[in-house]
């Protein structure tokens, strides 16, 4: 009895020399693969050691090998394209009558892809009708798992569409792999806002997406991409895209204000009495919600100031502004719908802001980064400005505008809801110690974008 149960010992011990020897082994394949985690001595193998095991055996039988292994640890989705754009369609392929003026093909991430502000979007950015009849364009599109078909069926309506300057459509759902080499970015998917939610919570839940978009332009995009926030709250959500993507310059982040500066000159063109064309000169400062400034004051109708020409300052005070901030609204309530055709066009509008040079003595509206702006705004945010470009992408802070004492209060009263959003995603931008000060029920959001 006394050999048989050293005999069983002995067996034992062997058994758990091997397993030990088998497990030290798999720690130290699994230290290569930055994966691995300390054994004590003896220890029996954990589970998903032996699980590893068993099926690194079963891969040396005779049975078939799993048709997917599992993503490496930093290994991304590969972007996908879709339809008749897998085919080749070098611009050198054509016939030359056709390309002799192109440009180098611009390729344009968009989120939120299978949405309704990019399903009018990406039909006029496809048609050259944004960034010209001689730029081709290759479209990366980003959705989600749930809208991977709503997504496909974008790319069959953009491939029977026909464009010749839309040289290739791809889709994902990996940033990683839209914003691969991308020379514009257009971030218009965002979470929508649930009922009864907080502005705090929301700020919270919308920027760690963009921390993790963010991160992805700067791994993988243009060093020069250029980047155009939608999603609300777009001001901030722009803020961290930009503090999480180091390697792209500041300047390049955008959030976008252009429909608030359109409403405002449909506004003063109807008061005026007068076509929109004749309005130029229209900024709008601040934030893109309720606080948001549109400049009465520096506007121009055919012209002249346009306090000059309305010469109602009660209207210009008490009624122009939240008439502006208010047209999201009042358009829901007259179809049920939120503003996504007017939208897409103040994106396109946007965009033809940057690659087309700003006429003399007039401006456009974007929110960008505020270091050395001419206002004395505070540094280190994201604010809408009247801003003029060269037509090269890049821009500069118009720096001839009269701010009086009624504007200065209102620039002041928006930028310091910017600081109060910024403190509250302090944790996603690396501000350490920062507390939120949006307290319950404190909601600035333009009805309709919420």
């Amino acid at each position: 009895p006394k050999s048989n149960s050293f005999g069983r010992a002995l067996v034992l011990y062997a058994y758990f020399f091997v397993q030990c020897v088998i497990n030290t082994t798999m720690q130290l394949s699994n230290k290569l693969n930055g994966t691995a985690r300390p054994c004590a001595a003896g220890a029996r193998p954990r589970a998903v050691s032996r699980r590893v095991q068993l099926v690194r055996a079963d891969a040396t039988a005779t049975a078939p090998a799993p048709t997917a292994a599992p993503a490496k640890q930093g290994e991304h989705e590969e972007l996908q394209k879709y339809g008749v754009f897998k085919l080749n369609y070098e611009t050198a392929n054509e016939d030359p009558s056709l390309t002799k003026n192109w440009q180098k093909t611009v390729r344009v991430a968009v989120t939120g892809a299978s949405g309704q502000i990019s399903n009018h979007l990406l039909f006029m950015l496809a048609s050259g009708e944004v960034f010209g009849k001689n730029q081709p364009i290759a479209l990366q599109l980003l959705g989600s798992d749930r809208s991977r078909e709503a997504l496909e069926g974008v790319a069959m309506e953009l491939e029977d569409s026909l464009y010749p300057l839309l040289r290739e459509v791809s889709i994902g759902t990996d940033p990683y792999a839209v914003f691969k080499d991308a020379d514009w970015a257009l971030m218009i998917g965002a979470k929508p806002r649930g009922p009864g939610q907080e502005r705090a919570d929301l700020l919270d839940q919308n920027g760690r997406i963009f921390v993790e978009q963010g991160k992805a332009l700067n791994e993988v995009a243009s060093r020069n991409c250029k980047v155009m926030v939608v999603g609300n709250p777009c001001n901030t959500n722009a803020l961290i895209a930009m503090e999480n993507a180091p390697n792209i310059p500041p300047k390049n982040f955008h959030a976008l204000t252009r429909l608030d500066e359109n409403r405002a000159k449909c506004q003063l063109a109807l008061k005026a009495g007068k076509f929109y064309t004749n309005v130029s000169r229209v900024a709008i400062w601040g934030n893109h919600s309720t606080t948001q400034v549109p400049d009465f004051i520096n506007a121009r109708i055919g012209g002249r100031p346009a306090i000059d020409v309305i010469q109602d300052m009660k209207w210009f005070r008490e009624e122009f502004t939240p008439t502006v901030a208010g047209r999201g609204g009042a358009l829901i309530k007259k179809w049920g719908r939120s503003s996504a055709a007017s939208t897409a066009v103040s994106i396109a509008d946007a965009i033809r802001s940057l690659v087309t040079p700003t006429p003399p003595g007039d401006c456009f509206s974007t929110a960008v980064i505020t270091d050395g702006n001419p206002y004395g705004i505070k540094e280190g945010l994201i604010f809408s400005m009247p801003c003029r470009s060269k037509g090269d992408g890049d821009y500069e802070i118009c720096d001839d505008f009269i701010i009086d004492d009624w504007l200065r209060k209102k620039i002041n009263a928006t930028e310091e809801e910017l600081v109060k959003e910024k403190e509250c995603v302090g944790h996603l931008i690396g501000i350490q110690g920062a507390a939120c000060r949006i307290g319950p029920g404190e909601d600035t959001m333009l009805p309709g974008e919420n």
